[in-house]
């Protein structure tokens, strides 16, 4: 059975040691620091709340907008080397976790993929390096999701290790309690933590 980061690189086309790149150096002094990563995650929103595709701005129907981009850009500063603003406000990232409300299909990736690399490209501090680095990231981190989206499909009617001959709601109210062993103890490496 393919792990989670191995459908990420054949799906996404990106290898994990490309991916990871962003690892190499600390992007977040390079950048010169939080503006960049604000003004990266403010274009990207705004182009995603105001794409041409309805199937795709509703995914984001139930978020404000300034959350999402305050959510990405501390994502982000985090994962490229500065401080941990996401993990001191929201807790661990837990990238399939926090997505798991959301179709991630191949289709939506892509779409998503689409709006980062224009708000990469409109983003002048980021060097060309940089960008190549950072959207390999992005694509295979996007296709991790989407494996994970699956996984969950898969694993909808299968009980994890917690499931009990109770009724059905008690086991619910339990595996909602504990975000269920799927996600949690699904044998991966996350794209967050590879270092």
């Amino acid at each position: 059975m393919q792990s989670l980061q191995q459908k990420a690189s054949e799906w996404s086309g990106v290898e994990q040691s490309d991916a990871f790149a962003i690892d190499s150096t600390n992007l977040f002094d390079k950048l010169g620091g939080l503006q960049t990563f604000v003004n990266l995650s403010t274009n990207f929103y705004n182009r995603v709340y105001d794409d041409d595709e309805e199937w795709f701005r509703s995914i984001f129907a139930n978020s404000k907008k300034e959350e999402a981009i305050q959510n990405q850009y501390e994502f982000f500063v985090q994962r490229m080397g500065g401080p941990p603003l996401y993990s001191q406000r929201k807790g661990h990232p837990a990238l399939i976790g926090r997505h798991r409300p959301f179709p991630v299909s191949h289709q939506a990736a892509e779409r998503w993929l689409h709006h980062m690399q224009q708000a990469l490209d409109g983003t002048s501090d980021i060097d060309a390096d940089s960008k190549i680095k950072m959207m390999n990231f992005f694509r295979h981190t996007a296709f991790f999701l989407v494996a994970g989206d699956e996984l969950k499909k898969q694993n909808k009617e299968v009980p994890c290790k917690h499931s009990t001959s109770k009724p059905a709601a008690v086991r619910r109210r339990r595996l909602r309690r504990r975000r269920c062993c799927i996600v949690r103890a699904g044998g991966y490496s996350s794209p967050w933590n590879s270092a």
